[in-house]
């Protein structure tokens, strides 16, 4: 179970992280990146990020891009959360692939 501070402090990351993956996927025409859900560890050391991505074809690549470049999305998400938070938490990207899983249910119960 996620105690109160970490769901306020996974709502926060999520809002800093959809605002920096906006700004971003803004120089990428025809890709849309949005955070779906922020988890994070007990401590506040970890939080992993599931992203919901369109095209869905090249999720696997953009979330391989994002990963080799956390390091300065934490920076980012650093400056915009000094205020804050005093540890920013590492953060790891998966892919959310819940919507995918819901459209092949669906498809599979019209047949």
């Amino acid at each position: 179970m996620e105690t109160t501070r970490q769901s306020k402090i996974a709502r926060l990351i999520q809002k800093e992280l959809s605002e920096i993956f906006l700004v971003q996927t803004k120089a990428l025409p025809g890709i849309l990146v949005s955070v779906s859900v922020v988890r994070i560890s007990p401590d506040m050391s970890y939080a992993r990020a599931y992203l919901s991505i369109f095209p869905s074809e090249k999720g696997a690549e953009i979330v391989d891009n994002i990963n080799k470049q956390a390091k300065a999305i934490r920076f980012e998400l650093g400056n915009r959360l000094r205020h804050q938070l005093r540890i920013i938490p590492e953060v790891k990207f998966f892919i959310d692939d819940s919507l995918d899983y819901v459209e092949k249910i669906d498809q599979l119960l019209q047949k």
